[in-house]
C-alpha cells in the first residue's frame, strides 16, 4: 500500500529533473552578431569609419560596400577599426555599409558626405620693411583680419647717433602697420617666433608675454639662457613648449619654465599639436633636423612631457625643417621635399610623391584643415593644398626673389614672412 502510494510521486519528482535538465541542458538564446559604422573624419577625397564588432569571434573577414558596390574586404582583428577609404570626390555624398557573409549579417547603412574644397583664388597685399642693413621677419601670427603680429629684425635709418632704430615686432590693426620695440631687461633682441592664444595673451619667445595690453618680462630660468628659440607652441597660457639648436625644448607650466630631454643635439626647428579627438590628450611632434650639414635628422614626439623619436623611413637624404598635422588623420614634414604619411606611429615609410611640387627648399607649414594647408619656402615658393589639388603661387609678382621662413592661416586668411632684398618681407592673402 505504501509504495503504490509513493511510485506516482516517484514519477513525477524524475519527470520535473528530466525537464529542468533539459531546459538547463538547451543553448541560451544565441548573442546576435553586431556590427556598427560611424563616421571619425572625412576630407575633401577621403574618409575615417570606426567599425565596432559585438559578439563576433575575432578575426573575421568583413566586406565594405560603398553606394551598394564592394569597396574591399577587411580582416577584422580587434573589436573597433578605423577604416580608411581614399579616392572619393570633393563634396559629394556616399553610403557606406559592412556585411559579414557567415553570420548573414549587416551593419547600419552610414551617411558620409566629403568635404568642399577651398579656393586657390586668393588676392595678395605685400609690404617690406627696413631701409638700412639687413632686416627680416621670421614668424607670425594671424588673430583675426585686423590683429596680425609679424616678429624678427627691422632695421630703420633716422637720425639717431647710431644712425638707425631696430624694430623685432610689426603689428597691422587692419588699416596700417605699426614697428615695435619690444624690449627686455631695457635691451632690443632678435624675435623668432610669436604664438598667440588671444588678442590680449600673445607670447614673444620665452621672454616676454603680453597680457591685457601690458608686455610683461618673465623671469628667464638658466635652462633658457645661451639657445636661441626658434617656435613656441602650446594648448593653453599653462602648457607652452619651446623648442630650439642643440636639441633644446622648455615646458611652461603657466609658473615656470622646465627642461625637456629631447636626446639629441640636433637643432629642433619646429613644433606643432592638436587633439586626436575631444576625449584625447594633446598629440605634440616636433621636427629636429641639422640644416644643411650631415645627414641626419628625426621627428619627435612628445607624451607626458616624455620624448621619443619616430620613423623618418624614405625621407631622403637633407633636413627636415617643418611640420603640421591633423592628429590621427595626416601628416606632413617640409625641409629638402615635402613628405607625408597616413599615421606616424606605424613603421610604414613617409610617403615622398609630393617632392614633384618645388624643386625649392620648404621651411615651413600650417594649415586650419585638410582642405586648406600652406607650405613656404626658398626662391618665393608658397604652395596651397585646397583639399584635392596643389597650387604654386611663387609666380605671384613680387613673390621670386623672397625667402619665405613661416606661414600661418586662419579663416579666410595667409599671412607669410621672410625677406626680400635684405628688407623684411610680409604678404597677406585673402580668399575671395
Amino acid at each position: 500500500m505504501k509504495s503504490k502510494t509513493y511510485m506516482p510521486l516517484l514519477a513525477l519528482i524524475l519527470q520535473l529533473l528530466l525537464f529542468a535538465t533539459s531546459c538547463k541542458q538547451s543553448t541560451e538564446p544565441k548573442l546576435e552578431a553586431e556590427l556598427k559604422l560611424e563616421l571619425e573624419d572625412a576630407s575633401c577625397t577621403e574618409a575615417w569609419i570606426k567599425l565596432t564588432t559585438t559578439n563576433l569571434q575575432l578575426p573575421t573577414s568583413v566586406t565594405l560596400k560603398q553606394d551598394g558596390v564592394v569597396r574591399k574586404t577587411i580582416n577584422v582583428q580587434t573589436q573597433d577599426t578605423l577604416l580608411y577609404i581614399d579616392s572619393l570626390l570633393p563634396n559629394q555624398t556616399y553610403k557606406f555599409q559592412t556585411f559579414i557573409q557567415s553570420y548573414n549579417h549587416s551593419s547600419n547603412e552610414l551617411t558620409v558626405t566629403t568635404m568642399d574644397t577651398t579656393s586657390h583664388e586668393f588676392t595678395w597685399q605685400s609690404w617690406e620693411f627696413g631701409t638700412i642693413g639687413s632686416s627680416s621677419l621670421y614668424d607670425v601670427a594671424i588673430i583675426d583680419e585686423n590683429d596680425i603680429w609679424a616678429v624678427g629684425e627691422i632695421n630703420i635709418a633716422d637720425t639717431s647717433i647710431n644712425g638707425y632704430t631696430t624694430y623685432n615686432a610689426v603689428h597691422w590693426d587692419g588699416t596700417k602697420w605699426e614697428l615695435k620695440r619690444i624690449l627686455y631687461k631695457g635691451g632690443i633682441w632678435v624675435i623668432r617666433t610669436i604664438f598667440a592664444f588671444s588678442p590680449n595673451d600673445i607670447w614673444f619667445s620665452g621672454y616676454v608675454r603680453y597680457l591685457n595690453g601690458q608686455f610683461i618680462e618673465l623671469t628667464i630660468p638658466d635652462i633658457l639662457i645661451g639657445w636661441t628659440i626658434n617656435k613656441l607652441w602650446g594648448s593653453s597660457s599653462e602648457d607652452l613648449y619651446a623648442v630650439g639648436n642643440n636639441g633644446n625644448i622648455a615646458h611652461w607650466d603657466g609658473m615656470k619654465w622646465r627642461k625637456i630631454e629631447s636626446g639629441t643635439n640636433l637643432d629642433i626647428y619646429d613644433i606643432f599639436g592638436e587633439y586626436e579627438n575631444d576625449n584625447s590628450e594633446f598629440e605634440v611632434n616636433l621636427v629636429a633636423a641639422q640644416h644643411y650639414v650631415g645627414p641626419e635628422r628625426k621627428i619627435l614626439t612628445i607624451r607626458n612631457n616624455t620624448v621619443k623619436e619616430l620613423s623618418t623611413t624614405n625621407i631622403s637624404q637633407g633636413s627636415i625643417h617643418g611640420i603640421w598635422f591633423k592628429a590621427g588623420r595626416k601628416y606632413f614634414v617640409v625641409g629638402n621635399g615635402i613628405y607625408f604619411k597616413s599615421n606616424i606611429y606605424y613603421s610604414n615609410d613617409w610617403n615622398s610623391s609630393l617632392r614633384s611640387l618645388t624643386p625649392y627648399y620648404t621651411y615651413a607649414i600650417r594649415g586650419s584643415g585638410l582642405n586648406n594647408i600652406f607650405i613656404c619656402g626658398s626662391y618665393g615658393e608658397l604652395l596651397h593644398f585646397g583639399g584635392a589639388s596643389w597650387k604654386s603661387f611663387k609666380n605671384t609678382p613680387g613673390f621670386y626673389y623672397a625667402e619665405f621662413f613661416n606661414v600661418d592661416t586662419k579663416d579666410r586668411l595667409v599671412a607669410v614672412v621672410g625677406q626680400r632684398f635684405s628688407s623684411g618681407f610680409i604678404t597677406i592673402g585673402k580668399l575671395k
